[in-house]
């Protein structure tokens, strides 16, 4: 599973289920998020984790 987010197509995060990280792409986002959430990273990162596994589910359900 891998999770791009895009802003006036310029890459700005990056995440892939291998390495269940999500990477910051652009400086300026990265410092703009952790001005006004100090954890955002690990929040962000857990909360891709859940859209990663309800993608999952609902791949499964599509196959059946």
């Amino acid at each position: 599973y891998v999770s791009v987010e895009m802003v006036d197509e310029v890459q700005v995060e990056y995440y892939d289920s291998n390495t269940q990280r999500l990477i910051p792409k652009q400086d300026w986002v990265d410092q703009a998020n952790r001005d006004k959430v100090p954890d955002y990273l690990e929040r962000a990162t857990e909360n891709i984790k859940g859209i990663q596994q309800a993608f999952k589910a609902g791949m499964g359900i599509l196959k059946q």
